[in-house]
């Protein structure tokens, strides 16, 4: 009787345990139904149960789940949710096939077209992606350009360290020569190709995906993508209610305050989002205080089945303590053993009070209206006309003899302002040294138009219009007389010929710089099964003028209100580019892409019109680029890989510099036809370990020097022609860049609320940057400069979600340099090319940055 019941007892465990065992299996694949690309990371989860899965690296994902009925939910973060109804069978198999989630931003799809997004196995360009997640939990209190230096051939720094004072260069070139779009429109200054991160302080915040496109990029249009392009595409009107509220701070004296509200799509048909942050406290660097705000606006509405319009505006009013980032105000390698990497040349104390010499204050909103036409169920216009109106500037110290440079210093290192009031409150012929301001203000006015129609099956034809209008307003003007009741601005010709100028006159030089940009673009593109290909070309004008008040009436001409300046000539000059690119994908796991282009740029305003004036430099012409590119993509569930060689030729380019003489004199110098030539291979991957542990590899090895020597025209503080020299550059290495880096990211889901992140960066064969001068001794051409010492930096965070009542909240820690490595970041050769007349600028030491956001 007993084995009977023992008998029983063992049948009903294994029906019973094999019932509860009896499972299938759901599968399928996630896409972003705008381009195509998949959603690496989309969660899917049996609504009700703790079910759940990610997708991997191929967008493809596999969930075993118990026989039954369920709903699946998909989700990713900036999509609208997905759910699917299924019966899960005991041994069966249910397939979901692609799932394409929509955006749930209004008009993003648009903006992609509009801005040029590069698609994965299919747009033949090497590029690597940021998301608004890896933005929003890594970039912490960093400078925006950092949040990329995990991308191959990208190096970013703090340029000095002051907040918004960072660049970047791509492949070796610096950030005049890389392209920076904000939702496909260009923003690198028009008269001189940089990138003022500091006028874009909201950035971040607003960011939904950013795309580093190395070479000449997918862009279309005639830019400065010498380097590459950043293609950064913020965020749209969220077609969902709700919002943020998020607070950030340093371990150093920086806070930060971040609110964001979304109305979702309301009756009327309008969506409205909005996000501002209030940035204050002090800087790592001594002085570099900190007084900010942004704000993002954008506004849409869809008129009918055919027509949308999306208004957007983003601005970052801002005020903060620079270091100056010259030679002149680094550090030696005796001055940074003495003070520190903290120690800022620039700033003292003026009657017990900390003064800094350079302090920066600007505010550039940009305002954008977007229409949206679909023409027909093949064609598609879209039309972006902007307006930027830039308002500020940067302080500095103007003197004369002994105080033309120099500011007396305390024992203590400082600046002694008090000496230099002593010295203007004994002075009888007005001030020896005051601060000025250096206004650079500009009016710029745009319009991009691209229509995308498709020709036949497979054949696309895209065509456009790019036109900008632009004026750069530029003078100095009193800040501080340091005690002394006015400044002589007629002690030298070329000046205002004020005598006594008084706090707020316009001093030293007034001038606007006047640029009139038209293009036309176009793009034929093939793409049929495993292939795609572009052939694109554009065509351009730019027109320049420049209007001067001082150099040629200094009569107090220029106080009258109807005095208009002396216009120079009006200058033109044609540019053009031409791509093409081939990608194939030989399965669903390789691709291979090949693509070249030429590209002659018109030069910027400052080589049209030289020393200072209106006189026109009588060989200006276009500089030209040659590129070409070779890749191949591995992708697969697990395992992802981007590998790629580039050449890049750049010649019949112009530069300029100012320097000081051995007798302390400036100088100023002008020359062309220095070539430069960089090639190289990059390489990234990526492994999923399990589903909650990815780890990433970058590296990149270039080789990037100059081809030629070059002559060089010297002219003097007046602007005359002082000399010319020859500078022997053939085959120096190009500084300011590492041509060797190498990085590895982990991301590890610890728990399904905490997370781990790390980030390791290594960089070697960084030259410090060298001045012509410096290169007219025959007997040392070839002898490179000051190769900094290699360098690695490690980061690190945690993250935690959880709930605060009802509300979803994410707190991270974030910590930088977490082994408080000692560096170099960049810096300036000296006469021995080696450590000992080297100047620079250390990297920051072990800083932190904790944040709470709360969702609502």
């Amino acid at each position: 009787m007993k084995k009977k019941h023992i008998y029983l007892f063992i049948m009903a465990f294994f029906f019973l345990t094999s019932a509860s065992f009896a499972q299938g299996v759901i599968k399928g694949k996630i896409i972003d139904a705008g381009n195509k690309e998949t959603l690496v990371g989309a969660t899917i989860i049996l609504d009700g149960t703790t079910i759940g899965t990610i997708a991997e690296l191929d967008g493809t994902f596999t969930l075993n789940a118990p026989a039954g009925d369920y709903t699946v939910k998909i989700s990713f973060v900036g999509f609208a949710d997905q759910q699917k109804t299924v019966s899960v069978q005991d041994g069966r198999t249910v397939d979901l096939g692609t799932i394409a989630l929509e955006t749930n931003s209004i008009g993003l799809n648009e903006i992609s077209v509009l801005a040029d997004v590069a698609i994965a196995r299919k747009t033949p360009v090497a590029v690597s992606s940021v998301s608004a997640q890896i933005i929003e939990r890594e970039l912490g209190n960093q400078e925006f350009p950092e949040i990329m230096k995990m991308t191959p051939g990208v190096y970013a720094t703090k340029n000095g360290g002051g907040f918004g004072d960072g660049r970047i260069n791509v492949r070796g070139f610096n950030q005049r020569n890389v392209a920076v779009l904000i939702n496909g429109i260009p923003v690198n200054d028009m008269e001189n190709g940089w990138v003022y991160w500091s006028n874009w302080a909201g950035l971040s915040d607003a960011t939904r995906t950013m795309q580093v496109q190395r070479g000449l990029g997918a862009s279309k249009l005639a830019i400065n993508s010498v380097g590459g392009t950043l293609n950064i595409i913020t965020r749209t009107t969220d077609a969902k209610k709700g919002g943020f509220i998020k607070t950030s701070t340093t371990d150093y004296g920086m806070k930060k305050t971040m609110l964001g509200l979304n109305t979702g799509l309301m009756e009327n048909g309008w969506a409205l989002s909005f996000i501002g942050s209030r940035t204050s406290g002090e800087g790592y660097m001594d002085a570099t205080w900190i007084d900010a705000w942004s704000y993002f606006l954008s506004a849409s509405k869809q008129l009918n089945e055919d027509h949308q319009i999306v208004f957007t505006a983003i601005g970052a009013p801002q005020k903060h303590g620079q270091v100056v980032s010259n030679k002149y105000h680094a550090l030696s390698i005796a001055e940074y053993k003495k003070y520190g990497n903290k120690w800022n040349k620039g700033w003292g104390y003026l009657d017990g009070k900390a003064m800094n010499e350079k302090t920066n204050y600007y505010h550039k909103p940009q305002i954008a209206l977007n229409w949206y036409w679909n023409i027909s169920d093949k064609s598609f216009l879209s039309t972006s006309a902007y307006v930027s109106f830039g308002r500020g500037g940067g302080s500095g110290i103007l003197g004369k003899g002994y105080y033309k440079y120099n500011v007396n210093k305390s024992p203590y290192g400082w600046y002694d302002w008090n000496q230099s009031v002593e010295a203007n409150e004994a002075s009888t012929t007005g001030a020896q040294q005051i601060l000025r301001n250096s206004v650079n203000s500009h009016n710029w006015f745009g319009i991009l138009s691209t229509y995308n129609t498709e020709l036949k099956e497979n054949v696309k034809l895209m065509a456009g219009i790019d036109g900008r209008k632009y004026k750069g307003i530029h003078h100095r003007e009193i800040r501080d007389l340091l005690g002394a009741e006015y400044w002589d601005d007629s002690y030298a010709p070329y000046k205002s010929g004020i005598a006594q100028a008084v706090i707020g006159d316009k001093i030293d030089y007034y001038n606007d710089g006047h640029v009139s940009y038209l293009g036309l673009f176009s793009q034929i593109e093939y793409a049929k099964n495993d292939v795609s290909a572009f052939v694109a070309a554009s065509v351009s004008n730019t027109w320049y003028r420049r209007v001067d008040y001082f150099n040629y009436d200094n009569q107090y001409a220029t106080l009258r209100d109807d005095y208009e300046g002396v216009e120079s000539t009006t200058e033109k000059q044609l540019g053009y580019n031409f791509k093409t690119g081939f990608n194939y994908n030989i399965n669903e796991n390789h691709n291979v892409f090949v693509n070249a282009g030429f590209y002659a740029r018109a030069p910027f305003f400052d080589f049209v019109f030289i020393n200072y004036s209106n006189d026109v430099n009588e060989e200006y012409t276009t500089e030209k680029i040659l590129a070409g590119e070779i890749g191949y993509g591995y992708n697969s569930r697990y395992f992802t890989a981007r590998i790629n060689a580039y050449y890049t030729k750049w010649y019949d380019r112009w530069l300029d510099g100012r320097y000081r003489d051995a007798d302390g004199k400036s100088k100023s110098v002008l020359f062309k036809d220095l070539d430069e030539i960089h090639y190289g291979i990059e390489a990234e991957l990526q492994a999923n370990i399990t589903k909650d542990l990815k780890i990433g590899v970058q590296a990149s090895i270039g080789n990037w020097y100059y081809g030629n020597d070059v002559d060089i025209d010297v002219y003097d503080e007046n602007q005359q022609l002082d000399g010319s020299f020859r500078s022997y550059t053939k085959d120096l290495k190009v500084a300011d860049a590492p041509q060797t880096q190498l990085g590895m990211a982990v991301k590890w889901q610890i728990t399904p609320q905490l997370d781990f992140g790390l980030n390791r960066v290594f960089y070697a064969s960084l030259y410090a940057k060298f001045d012509p001068e410096e290169r007219t001794d025959e007997a040392k051409a070839g002898i490179n400069s000051y190769k900094l010492p290699s360098y690695g930096v490690t980061d690190v965070r945690l993250g935690y979600s959880f709930k605060v009542g009802d509300l979803d909240a994410y707190a991270s820690w974030n910590v930088y340099n977490l082994f408080n490595t000692e560096y170099i970041a960049e810096g300036w050769d000296g006469n021995s090319h080696d450590e000992d007349t080297f100047v620079g600028f250390w990297g920051w030491g072990r800083n932190m940055n904790f944040s709470l956001r709360i969702n609502f």
